[in-house]
């Protein structure tokens, strides 16, 4: 059944993520005023395209009369991101079908990325279900926060003299120190950082976003070496707890 124990437990571990997240909603809202968008193009791009910070990205070329082909390549880019993503918790989707991981990557937000990665490391199954309950909750609050942010963002003259554009690289950062103890975590961020510091400034934003990515990726691949065996996986049908 959808609704079962495994979907509860979803729900209840997004809620963190739905508390943290809360601030960007009400800011891409906000923002999205500020450059131009009604309340209803803010709620749509936020329901359309999911992605916080490729949202940033687009509502600022919008207000720069930026060519439109130039905002879907800059949002790809940003975005580049979710197919190592995708790559990375697509094996672990163990008795998804092809529909259900279809349904799964389009919600494969940042924060649900790295909460179903922890779930697997503590040796639990990331079921549908489980994965349904943590992003629905994720994705409805996150169409309500914006929809807010954009009603009353007009009421907040400049969102940067506050400060709360700062936020997303402080999320960000975050999520990134929640995996410190992976092997060879330090390294793999300073290449991933520093590439993406030269690529800013030799190719520009944002397309430094999925340079520093592919940097970190292929640092950890050569790290890693190709005489490790895969792991195997079996999930217990009851218990929903993993065995290597």
């Amino acid at each position: 059944m959808m609704f079962d124990r495994d979907f509860r437990q979803g729900m209840r571990d997004s809620l963190p993520i739905v508390v943290g997240a809360a601030p960007f909603g009400l800011l891409f809202g906000a923002l999205a005023v500020e450059n131009g968008l009604d309340v209803y193009q803010a709620v749509l791009m936020s329901a359309v395209l999911n992605a916080g910070a490729s949202q940033m990205v687009g509502i600022d070329l919008f207000g720069n009369n930026v060519a439109p082909w130039i905002i879907v390549l800059s949002i790809f880019a940003v975005n580049f991101r979710h197919v190592l993503y995708s790559a990375s918790i697509g094996p672990k989707m163990t008795g998804f079908s092809p529909l259900q991981k279809a349904i799964a990557f389009f919600f494969l937000v940042d924060p649900q990325f790295a909460e179903a990665e922890k779930r697997y490391e503590r040796g639990q199954r990331v079921s549908f279900n489980w994965y349904m309950g943590a992003v629905l909750s994720l994705y409805s609050t996150w169409i309500l926060e914006t929809a807010i942010g954009a009603y009353f963002g007009r009421l907040i003259k400049d969102p940067h003299a506050y400060g709360v554009d700062f936020m997303l690289p402080i999320y960000f950062l975050v999520l990134v120190m929640s995996f410190r103890r992976r092997r060879n975590w330090m390294p793999v961020v300073l290449a991933s950082g520093v590439a993406s510091v030269v690529a800013y400034h030799l190719v520009g934003s944002p397309w430094h976003v999925s340079i520093g990515a592919i940097a970190g990726v292929v640092l950890a691949a050569i790290m890693a070496g190709g005489g490790t065996k895969p792991e195997t996986v079996n999930a217990d049908a009851e218990g929903g707890q993993l065995t290597r």
